[in-house]
C-alpha cells in the first residue's frame, strides 16, 4: 500500500475543496415594468416595482 509522505494541512484542503473559483453571473432579469436590467426576486431600483405592484414610491424624475 502506498501512503502519503507527508500530511496535508487543513489550509491546502480546504483551498483544495472550495468552490470559491466558481463564480457565476447572478440571475439578472428585465424588469417588465421598465426593462431595466434586476437582480431576481428583488425590487427594482428605477421603478419601485416587485412582482407588478408597486413597492417603493419613486421621484419622477427618478422614474424612467
Amino acid at each position: 500500500m502506498i501512503a502519503p509522505k507527508k500530511k496535508v494541512s487543513k489550509q491546502r484542503k480546504h483551498k483544495r475543496r472550495s468552490s470559491v473559483w466558481k463564480l457565476e453571473m447572478p440571475g439578472m432579469v428585465k424588469c417588465p415594468n421598465c426593462g431595466e436590467y434586476v437582480l431576481s426576486h428583488r425590487v427594482c431600483k428605477a421603478c419601485g416595482y416587485y412582482d407588478g405592484k408597486q413597492v417603493l414610491k419613486m421621484n419622477n424624475e427618478e422614474a424612467k
